[in-house]
């Protein structure tokens, strides 16, 4: 199996949840499919989804909600 990165493509917050109340869009450890949301980046109160680019198993967080991120940091790793 290789691993594979998923990277902010802007500066911005880093969400892993639609709204303060719902559930994660994923949880670490879970499967994920190539366009599948994983989280949402806020820049300047638009919010812009971030989608997985492969499938794979066992995504891992690399950032935190409600984290800044920047441009080309990696947000997660997926096993493929």
């Amino acid at each position: 199996m290789s691993t594979l990165e998923i990277k902010s493509p802007l500066p911005g917050t880093f969400y892993r949840k639609p709204s303060p109340d719902a559930a994660p869009f994923k949880a670490d450890g879970e499967t994920v499919a190539a366009g599948e949301v994983i989280g949402l980046i806020e820049v300047m109160k638009t919010f812009h989804e971030i989608r997985a680019d492969v499938s794979g198993t066992a995504v891992a967080f690399q950032v935190d909600d409600n984290e800044p991120v920047m441009a080309g940091q990696v947000l997660a790793e997926v096993q493929a």
